[in-house]
């Protein structure tokens, strides 16, 4: 089975503009199985909008599109409802593309629900978000478990493709190209989840140097995980954090989030 359920590529389209200090959504754009609620305004003038999906999860000949434009003083912050459960396949697998644009003096952070990869199942991400220049915040964050762990299945699913690239004017800052084999890699062994079953990344645009530390203290402090952060060549910063929970990585991603939101 390698048609898409849908019959046609499921897509989300989202562009995102400032009026008179509050974020509004100009344009949105949604085929099944996908739905949105109205955006949850904060006390800021930024808004939450939150991804309904009408389906199971992610199913085998899947096809997505997602793409958001955050134009020029546009606070904007996505969720999901649930979490990405993507199903047992035969021999095909599902796609998704998500494409960012982020202009000058706005603010994005993509925040979804974690991903579970079922026993058999096959997914290829990718993701290219463009920053229009040092003005331009980001905060990205993804939480990827070993499976359906309370049944068992821990790194039974064939693979995981996870590509995202981030440029600042043009210029590549970030390039993470993950490709997750159980079949070929020892998942639990070192340098991998070790003896963890959730992974978190976490990336976000340069601040002052203050919150490095302050992620750092947060990190150490919390004896149900294990985590590092990394200050790249741009200025800007990545976390990679294990655990084995999704909510604790919820709780800790927003913890790091809130740091960078001051």
């Amino acid at each position: 089975m390698n048609k898409n359920q849908f019959g046609k590529v499921s897509k989300l389209f989202i562009r995102a503009v400032e009026r008179d200090g509050d974020t509004i959504l100009e344009d949105l754009f949604f085929t099944a199985p996908y739905k949105v609620m109205k955006p949850f305004k904060q006390r800021d003038g930024s808004i939450q909008v939150m991804l309904l999906a009408a389906s199971a999860g992610i199913m085998e000949g899947d096809r997505q599109e997602f793409e958001f434009q955050v134009e020029k003083g546009a606070d904007l912050e996505f969720v999901s409802q649930s979490y990405d459960k993507i199903h047992k396949m035969q021999t095909g697998c599902a796609k998704r593309n998500t494409d960012v644009f982020v202009q000058s003096d706005s603010r994005f952070r993509f925040n979804p629900q974690p991903t579970i990869p079922f026993q058999d199942s096959a997914f290829e991400n990718q993701m290219r978000i463009q920053l229009e220049d040092d003005r331009a915040q980001f905060f990205m964050n993804e939480i990827l478990s070993c499976g359906r762990a309370a049944s068992g299945e821990q790194f039974l699913y064939r693979y995981y493709y996870n590509y995202v690239e981030i440029r600042r004017a043009g210029q590549l800052i970030y390039r993470d190209n993950t490709r997750y084999e159980p079949k070929f890699w020892n998942m639990t062994g070192l340098g991998m989840y070790e003896s963890y079953t959730h992974l978190a990344n976490v990336f976000f645009t340069k601040k002052n140097s203050l919150i490095q530390e302050a992620v750092w203290e947060l990190l150490e402090h919390d004896s149900e995980i294990e985590g590092g952060i990394t200050k790249l060549a741009s200025g800007d910063y990545t976390v990679r954090i294990l655990g084995r929970r999704a909510q604790k990585l919820e709780q800790v991603s927003k913890a790091i989030m809130d740091l960078w939101n001051v």
